[in-house]
């Protein structure tokens, strides 16, 4: 295998494990549509499970389930906590599917990184989510949600089409989100403080 298809599996891997923590389902739908009608992914056992059509017809369905329930203020923030859970765990599926092309990565190592990189962004999500609630009366969390909606679609489909691009931004992606956390949590110590 070449390096610049190495590179672009684990650009892929990236991207898509990253959108995850915006939204769990839109990356997961996407690539098992993909996946089922083109030859662009090939995904390998036990990932091909999500070509399935019982599986495209669940992770629809959930899908239209979480874009009503973020656009809810109070509400979104219940599917917040819930989606602690399944928006790391998809990034986990999404990235060992799509690292596979290097055979040498390790499976815990893939499903690892997918977590941290989802689980990374959805942390930074849920702790903007009441700031943007609250500085807007609850009346910004539809419009932010939708951005967030069509960035975790854009971010998938470019993963697939360009994944090296999406490699690089999804590590600046990353850094920022470190970098609120961090400015957050300094904010919040000085307010204790004080």
């Amino acid at each position: 295998m070449d390096f610049v298809t190495a590179l672009g599996g684990i650009g892929a891997a990236f991207g898509l494990a990253t959108s995850a923590g915006l939204n769990a389902y839109i990356p997961l739908l996407i690539v098992a549509l993909v996946a089922r009608f083109t030859d662009l992914i090939h995904l390998a056992e036990p990932y091909d499970l999500l070509t399935s059509w019982w599986v495209i017809g669940a992770l629809a369905v959930l899908l239209v389930i979480e874009m009503l329930v973020d656009k809810v203020p109070a509400v979104d923030s219940i599917n917040d906590v819930v989606q602690t859970f399944v928006r790391p765990a998809a990034g986990a599926v999404l990235f060992a599917a799509n690292a596979g092309v290097i055979n040498d990565l390790s499976p815990v190592l893939a499903l690892l990184a997918g977590v941290l990189l989802a689980g990374t962004v959805h942390t930074t999500k849920a702790a903007a989510r009441p700031i943007i609630t609250a500085s807007t009366a609850g009346t910004g969390n539809w419009l932010v949600s939708l951005l967030e909606d069509v960035a975790a679609t854009f971010m998938s489909l470019l993963s697939i089409i360009l994944p090296i691009l999406m490699l690089f931004a999804s590590i600046l992606l990353i850094a920022l989100g470190i970098r609120f956390w961090r400015r957050r949590r300094r904010q919040k110590a000085a307010y204790a403080v004080e």
